[in-house]
């Protein structure tokens, strides 16, 4: 894939150019509560953002995604700032983007082929909640003037778009931004701006090397903490680029995106910030705006960065309010309102698992802990599903002498119990044939339960024959049946 490919660069400048300018206004109040969240400068944050944005733009996978500082990611840093300082997080920041540049070529992406669409639901879900309680602190024990002003942001939001022309043209969320700052200026009401929520660096970042002694005592301090950032970084950017992926309705290189994540961590952790990854917000914020290709994700760092440092003034003065108002579109766009709908359609399994998703997700705001519980259910599930898919009927060949079973369906861990209690153990036959032509024997569970079936009439004095297995069942059987091993015959006799 070229680096500077002109249809993943330039083939949408006028709409690129628009969202980076709308994200990055959206960037600066996220990346400054981040900072707060983690117990660090805000600095720290606007810096990552800025530095992981640039970087990810050239190195990711996902062409109009938004990489920077996130509140996930953010969450897990607190302990470690706390007990050791923000040396030590920009040490675990380095490593976080090793781990994931490693993880990026081992193509551990591929494993997110085994995370359900229910999860996805779940944690888009789970997400939009989380962004929209995010903004409850700033709409709680305010003025009236707040209310007033947010009401008015969403109003603009969802109604200029309706305007004849200019409509069309410039994006909403950057109107209600411009619109209600300059109100604000003008009339000079008391509510809180983005210049309150902590002071804006003045200065470009600098290289620096974190000050920390390299030694095996730092990397044991670190290394949770590095590999805790890189799978909740790596799970989020991959359900991140999943989601843009729907809306884009577009593919995307998710190893590379592995690999870029990486880098950009690394670079942030070289100037002073801290360790980031995709956000769903400002990636919906960005597409939603009509961001699509790599120039819109640049644009949104470097004016991010311009904007702190050199206009500072007129920054600081953006109400929170009109943030508020463009984080809550977010949040209603950002949720899946067809998976109420489909409560009713789908299987009540498929139900559960994006409902504990969500609930988990929330109630932890851990990315990791909720999908991880929807995996292992929607895993249980299937397991369960699978494990009742199988039949086993028997016809008599000659009374009282010889009987067939016939096996057809999946014998594995979770079927192999219903799978022995189908044979009758205490019928007195001279032979009994096992037809497996249309079952598949998948693992040693199985193996082990076919080898109880056998041996247990043959200790009754029948004679036994396997008919039918196929040759990706038999490669699993010949390597860990015991049933014609005598010794281990005996064995598992003598322990019966």
């Amino acid at each position: 894939m070229a680096l500077f490919s002109k249809h993943e660069w330039f083939s949408n400048i006028k709409g690129d150019t628009l969202s980076g300018l709308v994200v990055a206004l959206a960037l600066i109040p996220e990346a400054i509560a981040f900072s707060i969240i983690a117990g660090v400068d805000p600095k720290v944050g606007l810096y990552a953002s800025f530095c992981i944005a640039v970087i990810i733009a050239f190195t990711g996978g996902r062409p109009g995604m938004i990489s920077a500082a996130t509140g996930a990611m953010a969450l897990l840093m607190v302990t470690l700032v706390r007990e050791h300082g923000l040396e030590y997080l920009l040490a675990a920041t380095l490593l976080t983007g090793v781990f994931q540049i490693i993880a990026g070529y081992l193509k551990l992406a591929e494993l997110m082929r085994f995370v359900s669409r229910s999860v996805v639901t779940g944690f888009v879900n789970a997400l939009a909640i989380l962004i929209f309680m995010a903004q409850l602190p700033e709409l709680t024990n305010v003025t009236w003037h707040v209310y007033v002003m947010t009401l008015a942001g969403l109003g603009i939001i969802y109604l200029f778009p309706y305007l004849p022309v200019i409509g069309k043209t410039l994006p909403s969320p950057l109107v209600c931004i411009v619109v209600l700052t300059i109100v604000y200026m003008v009339s000079g009401m008391d509510i809180r701006t983005v210049g309150d929520m902590g002071e804006l660096p003045d200065t470009l970042p600098i290289f620096l090397w974190p000050n920390v002694p390299l030694n095996l005592e730092t990397l044991m301090i670190i290394l949770p903490y590095a590999l805790m950032l890189c799978v909740v970084g790596l799970l989020e950017s991959m359900m991140t680029a999943t989601i843009v992926d729907d809306l884009t309705d577009t593919s995307s290189d998710k190893n590379r995106e592995c690999k870029g994540q990486g880098i950009a961590n690394i670079g942030a952790g070289l100037l002073g910030g801290m360790a980031g990854c995709a956000m769903i917000g400002q990636s919906v914020i960005n597409i939603k705006s009509g961001g699509r290709t790599r120039l819109s994700t640049l644009i949104a760092g470097v004016v991010l960065l311009l904007l702190v440092v050199f206009l500072a003034d007129w920054v600081s003065q953006i109400p929170m309010a009109a943030l508020v108002a463009v984080m809550i579109m977010v949040s209603i766009g950002t949720f899946s309102w067809a998976s109420i709908r489909d409560l009713k359609k789908h299987p009540l399994s498929t139900n559960i698992v994006m409902l504990a998703t969500v609930a988990v997700t929330v109630s932890t705001h851990n990315l990791a802990i909720g999908v991880f519980v929807g995996v292992l259910l929607a895993a249980l599930f299937f397991a369960n599903k699978v494990g009742n898919i199988m039949y086993i009927g028997s016809t008599e060949i000659e009374a009282g002498r010889e009987r067939e079973y016939q096996v057809a369906g999946q014998v594995f861990f979770a079927s192999s119990e219903r799978f022995m209690a189908a044979f009758d153990f205490k019928e007195s036959l001279d032979k009994v044939t096992i037809n497996v032509s249309n079952a598949h024997f998948w693992d040693v569970t199985a193996v082990q339960a076919l080898d109880r079936v056998v041996i247990k009439f043959r200790r009754e004095g029948t004679d036994v024959a396997l008919v039918g297995m196929s040759e990706a069942s038999a490669t699993v059987v010949d390597r860990y049946a015991m049933h014609n091993d005598q010794k281990a015959v005996e064995k598992l006799m003598d322990g019966h």
